[in-house]
């Protein structure tokens, strides 16, 4: 570890040629951009925050982007995943017209997941086309959101229907922002960290089960830690597979079950890693009836999001048929093909795979790991 009265930060990078960038991590990175060879240059600077981040941290980062554009202004959106609209949307591109931004503003995402997918959004359309930074201020947007260029917003009928590809030029994962985060907040963040080892490092998956009070008390090396290696395993991920043709989905275990929660208990109600910690188990409960992993494995999973505070049953979305409400939100899922639900599914501890499962036996997994 570096001296406290040096900066100590690490960097991962991401590796897609001409769009490549560095994903910074560290404490107190926001009132130290002086490192500023990252910087992206423009005219002009666009914050973009929310009602809850932007009292907390916009200052800091607005003082210390002044000394690297000629002027810095501020967009504060309405909090929360209901917001993720056109509507608010909008609020971005006024802001941008009304101080009139040419296309060498970069814009800044100061916030959570839904303002870094709504900001890179904005980036990607404004002018057909502006840089954008990200600075993720929860665990689930250091760890996950922040990385790989999805931007997006909901539509009533899908969550992140309507969206770009649009890489950052630079993610700052300052740690010292999840000091503010509220306890469901991070436990909800902690569901995609716990989704790496499944999928891609079992190592990961034990330094979880023998660390997780010591993140959940938010110790400074293990959250440290637990960014950087959820940040090198998507880097690895999106540097072959950009723009999901086939192994990136493998980062949506448990979205599929989860995304449907969302939507169909109305966005916001149930947190995007919620629904992911419940999904992951649903999904291992499919891939061990499929013969992919044994009863043992899904246990140990369902132990260890029960043990970062997060629901291992998903909840009843209709009293009358609550399983084909499930598969009729599914179907509108991105990975689905002519109608047909694929699943991001284990086979084997470590290693996941997309396929299709039988509707009768997704009701049975549904109906087991449901609220009772």
């Amino acid at each position: 570890m570096a001296h406290s009265q040096e900066k100590s930060f690490t960097n991962v990078h991401i590796d897609l040629g001409a769009r490549s960038y560095p994903i910074v991590i560290g404490a107190d990175l926001l009132g130290d951009l002086r490192k500023g060879e990252n910087i992206p240059a423009g005219t002009s600077a666009l914050v973009v925050s929310n009602t809850t981040v932007a009292p907390l941290h916009a200052r800091q980062l607005v003082d210390a982007l002044s000394g690297h554009y000629p002027q810095v202004h501020t967009a504060v959106l309405p909090d929360g995943e209901e917001h993720k609209t056109w509507q608010t949307l909008n609020l971005i591109f006024d802001a941008l017209l009304t101080h009139g931004c040419d296309r060498k503003v970069v814009l800044y995402a100061l916030g959570g997941g839904v303002i870094g997918d709504m900001t890179g959004f904005a980036a990607a359309c404004y002018m057909r086309g502006v840089d954008f930074v990200q600075v993720p201020t929860t665990l689930l947007a250091q760890v996950d959101s922040s990385v790989g260029g999805k931007t997006g917003i909901n539509h009533p009928l899908g969550k992140n229907m309507v969206g770009a590809f649009h890489q950052p030029r630079l993610v700052i994962c300052d740690l010292s922002t999840l000091d503010t985060l509220p306890a469901r907040e991070l436990a909800a963040g902690m569901a995609e960290v716990i989704k790496y080892g499944p999928i891609a490092d079992m190592e990961l998956f034990a330094w979880l089960e023998a660390n997780m009070d010591a993140l959940l008390a938010r110790e400074a090396q293990a959250l440290a830690h637990a960014v950087k290696r959820s940040c090198e395993i998507k880097a690895s991920v999106v540097g072959a597979d950009e723009r999901e043709a086939g192994l990136r989905a493998i980062l949506n275990f448990g979205h599929t079950f989860g995304h449907a929660i969302e939507a169909g208990m109305g966005y916001g109600v149930w947190l995007h890693g919620e629904g992911v910690a419940a999904g992951m188990v649903m999904a291992a409960e499919l891939s061990c009836r499929l013969g992919m992993v044994d009863a043992a494995f899904v246990q140990r999973l369902r132990t260890l999001i029960k043990r970062a505070g997060l629901p291992t049953r998903g909840p009843v979305l209709d009293a009358q048929d609550n399983a084909g409400r499930y598969l009729e939100l599914m179907r509108v899922d991105k990975k689905a093909e002519a109608g047909e639900i694929r699943f991001v599914l284990i086979d084997g501890p470590g290693r996941a795979v997309l396929r299709a499962a039988p509707d009768a036996l997704v009701r049975e997994v549904i109906d087991v790991c449901c609220i009772a």
